[in-house]
């Protein structure tokens, strides 16, 4: 697979754990505050995981990103999904789509989409 770069704002959790990326979908900041920092990472592979297939103490993490996510952010979320050719294909190999992810990580230039099946 090709390498390709994803500019993201990530909210983490912590390392090693689903993180929910909010692109561009940040509220707007007043001119005294600085703009919040915005990385650049270079994903050399994606992964697409189902989250039923989790061990229980990572899908209750998963779960409660998802619990504290508003419907806005799912939204820019899928959005940049369904605009980043290479993560919609892995989606679509797997034969699901942007609607059924509900988290993300990115790790080590790994980008896991995490993907609710049923």
């Amino acid at each position: 697979m090709r390498i390709f770069t994803a500019s993201v704002i990530v909210a983490a959790i912590s390392l090693g754990t689903p993180a929910l990326v909010q692109a561009q979908g940040a509220p707007a900041q007043s001119e005294a505050q600085t703009p919040p920092a915005q990385s650049t990472t270079v994903i050399r592979s994606i992964q697409v995981v189902d989250v039923k297939d989790l061990t229980p103490a990572v899908r209750s993490k998963v779960d409660d990103i998802v619990a504290q996510t508003t419907e806005e952010e799912m939204q820019s979320l899928r959005k940049s999904i369904e605009a980043t050719p290479e993560a919609a294909s892995a989606l679509k190999a797997k034969g699901l789509n942007s609607s059924q992810v509900v988290a993300i990580n990115i790790a080590d230039g790994v980008l896991t989409l995490f993907a609710k099946t049923a």
